[in-house]
């Protein structure tokens, strides 16, 4: 009889054991992940055509929060953010314009002013495969970048609803998980000769 009981014993100690290194194990991955996915990178999956055909409808993202935080955005980054007039959603855009230049649309034709070329430069925009008829110009603040899709045809973006302010940047599209066969690092990035 008691050697059952020693071995009711163990078992009861044993599990004790388990249990606190569960949670010890649970309570350490928290720390770990909890800053990581508020700091430093976060998942992102695409809805709609709006960047066709940098990406697609459905496809998931690891977003980079943490080069925004240590520097700024560049023209050409494929940037997540809050949506200005309703904070709750979350867009996918590619930077255009920059803080304190001017955005001219004519047609197809993206030009941009700033205090290095005042008289401006036009944008290459090799990655963008539907046009839109739009005219506009803009003038963007010290903290404003102007946004658009690349299937401009199907983007609700600044040229209708205005730039996006610093803080409304979420990060930049980092990596490309799914679909597997299009995996890649720094998805749809375009370094501007400019």
């Amino acid at each position: 009889m008691n050697e059952i009981n020693e071995v009711i014993k163990e078992e009861k100690q044993s599990w004790g054991k388990s249990l606190w290194e569960m949670l010890k194990f649970a309570v350490l991955a928290l720390v770990i992940v909890i800053p990581i996915r508020m700091f430093i990178a976060q998942p992102f999956i695409v809805s709609g055509l709006s960047m066709f055909p940098t990406f697609h409808d459905s496809e998931y993202l690891i977003v980079d929060e943490l080069s925004y935080r240590l520097g700024d955005p560049t023209r050409g980054d494929v940037v997540i953010f809050r949506y200005p007039k309703e904070p709750s959603k979350f867009f996918i855009k590619r930077i255009i314009g920059l803080p304190n230049e001017t955005v001219l649309i004519s047609g197809n034709t993206v030009t941009i002013k700033n205090d290095a070329k005042p008289d401006g430069f036009e944008l290459e925009q090799p990655y963008v495969e539907n046009n839109a008829n739009n005219t506009l110009e803009k003038k963007l603040g010290t903290d404003e970048y102007f946004v658009m899709g690349d299937n401009r045809s199907a983007s609700s973006d600044s040229r209708y609803w205005g730039a996006v302010p610093r803080k409304n940047l979420i990060g930049r599209a980092y990596l490309r998980l799914l679909p597997i066969a299009e995996a890649s690092v720094l998805p749809g990035k375009f370094t501007y000769e400019n």
